[in-house]
């Protein structure tokens, strides 16, 4: 009797084992089915307008670094256990916030893209984070650092490539300090990017006992300072600052070389970004002696944790597009780079999972672009953003890229006041 038993318990114990390995071996089954054959990534670029040019760059960083990954099968899926290629999936919103509202929500639920990369900057990136929010997707923000993305925790937005706006000028004040510059005219875009780094400026200043002389906003379309630049010298600065997009810049810089005024130092954003194209529309003279803030590949991080590092990406880029890489070239690149560790690590293929593979990922990971550091608003601390001069060489025909501040990163003293040119 006992030994029936014993054998009815042991065919019943064979049963459930066999039931189990066939409900795991179904389970394995249907989710090794699940692994799509591409990993869709949906972004917006601007082929005309005033950030076709940034935003441009940035695309092509994202390709190439699409194509780097595919060459070697794609990218690894923890989820799947498996490598699987990236497919981008892109259009063309013209720099126009209401074309790149209609596309990003077509790549939302119509593309039903797998991840979800901004468009460059922060007036084209701010239509796409409520977006985002509103359909639980994680938006991957590699250059949109407006204060107003960041003001409340939130698991669908990462600035990756790029520190929150806030945080840029805070060097440059110290510098200013630090100098003994009492005596500051700020001119910035009304729009978030520009505005907040404005506030941050004057209330750092202000702290130091050095309130701006003169402060004024203009439209982001704004083309003609000639008024404003004689306006801001009636206040006798010992420096101006402007803080606009490359176009701004651009126009700036033109009409300070036309007008035939001087100030002992004058700062811009974009040359320390696109050095090549400020160089080509203002010339070498009007930018000699100015500051901005240098960034990758001007400067440059040789010690990385994940990818490649600066000199690598310049080289590799170089060969496969056959032009000098810009700093959008190399956000773009390490947007790609911090996507596919964010897919290394997401034990799960969810968004919420992605959002906790990125913050794992904070203050224990070095790009090309420096520490990867993010608080959970979803603001971007690490990679900050030193001060830099542009000297002309001997011959008066090209400019060596001078870190002047914080100490530990100077490679040169900044000739202040600037020489008249």
């Amino acid at each position: 009797m006992q030994a029936k038993r014993t054998r009815k318990t042991f065919t019943t114990t064979l049963k459930t084992v066999a039931a189990a390995l066939a409900c795991a071996t179904a389970s394995f089954a249907a989710h090794a089915a699940a692994a799509p054959s591409e990993i869709k990534i949906g972004t917006l670029y601007a082929s005309s307008g005033p950030f076709a040019v940034a935003s441009l760059g940035q695309y092509e960083g994202v390709k190439f670094w699409a194509e780097q990954v595919n060459k070697d099968g794609g990218v690894f899926i923890k989820a799947y256990n498996k490598k699987i290629p990236v497919k981008i999936v892109a259009y063309d919103d013209q720099s126009s916030t209401a074309t790149a509202t209609t596309l990003y929500n077509q790549l939302i639920t119509q593309d039903k893209v797998d991840v979800l990369v901004a468009d460059f900057g922060s007036v084209l990136t701010s239509v796409a984070v409520p977006l985002a929010a509103e359909h639980h997707m994680l938006l991957i923000d590699p250059t949109g650092s407006g204060a107003n993305f960041f003001t409340q925790k939130t698991n669908y937005l990462a600035d990756v490539s790029i520190p929150a706006s806030t945080v840029w000028p805070v060097p440059l004040a110290n510098f200013l300090l630090k100098q003994g510059i009492k005596r500051v005219a700020i001119i910035y875009d009304a729009n978030d990017f520009d505005a907040s780094q404005a506030e941050t400026m004057k209330a750092e200043l202000t702290k130091g006992g050095a309130a701006p002389v003169f402060y004024k906003s203009v439209p982001t379309t704004e083309s003609n300072y000639n008024v404003l630049l004689h306006t801001a010298k009636a206040a006798n600065p010992q420096a101006l600052l402007e803080f606009g997009y490359a176009p701004n810049d651009i126009a700036f810089l033109r009409s300070l070389s036309q007008s035939g005024l001087h100030f002992d130092m004058t700062f811009t954003i974009f040359p320390g970004q696109l050095l090549t194209l400020l160089k080509k529309n203002v010339g070498v003279k009007a930018l000699a002696y100015t500051y901005t803030y240098p960034t990758p590949p001007l400067v440059k991080y040789d010690k990385v944790t994940y990818g490649m590092n600066t000199a690598d990406f310049v080289s590799a880029f170089n060969a496969a597009e056959k032009k000098e890489p810009n700093f959008l070239d190399a956000s773009g690149y390490n947007t790609g780079i911090v996507v596919q560790k964010m897919l290394e690590d997401a034990p799960k293929f969810t968004q919420e999972d992605f959002h906790q593979a990125l913050m794992d990922m904070s203050d224990k990971t070095t790009t090309l672009l420096g520490i990867f550091k993010i608080n959970e608003n979803g603001a971007q601390l690490g990679q900050p953003f030193p001060v830099a001069q542009l000297v002309p060489n001997a011959k008066g025909d090209d400019l060596s890229v001078n870190v002047v501040f914080p100490d530990d990163h100077a490679t040169a003293k900044p000739v202040y006041p600037a020489p008249k040119q």
